[in-house]
């Protein structure tokens, strides 16, 4: 799905989700003066051993990671054919109360005192707070504050990189329970992961994922406003309250 965000100004944004090229051509045609496109990393190849930056070469490795990039493309298209401003922010994997998917779940399971076989995984990735990916959205919205978001594409994260362990083991620690968490070979892992055929769960749990938010930082003076372990408390807290 294509998310675009009407966006100049901030007041009564329109949030529309569109699948094809044609929808966002209609969206396009109302008062808007530019757009947003908010994509996860995944045009970016995975294991590259490296930080992703925003101005790398897109190398989508999946059919998902390719349509995500065609949309991007589609987005510019439109844009440019309605002289519309357009933002493309490609977030890691977000984090933060309401989050859904596997992050999700591995919470409810560490919450729940669930076993894990994920005591031995030494990747690297980058993740970002909803808190601060809202806050960026909220920064390149606002011409003033930020003057030179037009037409960009930028990358973001907290910038505390961690493995997919040490994340578990802060999850736990926020939301007050011992991690029980025991290590497994990652070959094992995988070879698990390819026979049940989720092969792509077992990347994003493993594998390492690296963004470089440098450009965020030099060119719109942007900084993370919540640390990692400040908003891990916040879910937990949403949690206890739901």
């Amino acid at each position: 799905m294509l998310w675009a965000m009407a966006r100049f100004p901030l007041i009564g944004w329109a949030e529309c989700s569109c699948s094809s090229e044609p929808m966002l051509s209609v969206k396009s045609g109302a008062s808007t003066k530019g757009s947003f496109f908010i994509t996860r990393t995944l045009i970016s190849a995975h294991a590259s051993g490296r930080a992703f930056s925003a101005d790398d070469v897109p190398a989508p490795e999946d059919a998902y990671a390719i349509s995500k990039l065609e949309a991007e493309q589609a987005l510019r298209a439109v844009c440019s054919e309605w002289d519309m401003e357009f933002v493309v922010i490609r977030p890691p994997l977000v984090y933060g109360p309401g989050v859904k998917g596997n992050f999700a779940s591995m919470v409810k399971w560490l919450a729940r005192g669930v076993p894990l076989p994920l005591g031995a995984v030494h990747n690297v990735r980058s993740l970002v707070a909803l808190d601060n990916l809202v806050d960026f959205i909220i920064l390149c919205a606002d011409r003033e504050r930020s003057p030179y978001a037009a037409n960009q594409t930028f990358l973001i994260s907290d910038g505390e990189d961690l493995s997919t362990t040490e994340l578990l083991r802060k999850v736990a620690h926020a939301f007050g329970v011992v991690p029980r968490l025991f290590p497994i070979s990652i070959g094992v892992l995988r070879m698990a992961a390819s026979l049940a055929g989720r092969p792509a769960v077992a990347e994003r749990l493993l594998g390492s994922l690296l963004v470089d938010s440098a450009k965020a930082r030099d060119l719109l003076g942007w900084r993370p406003v919540v640390a990692m372990d400040e908003q891990l408390g916040k879910m937990a807290r949403n949690a206890a309250n739901a």
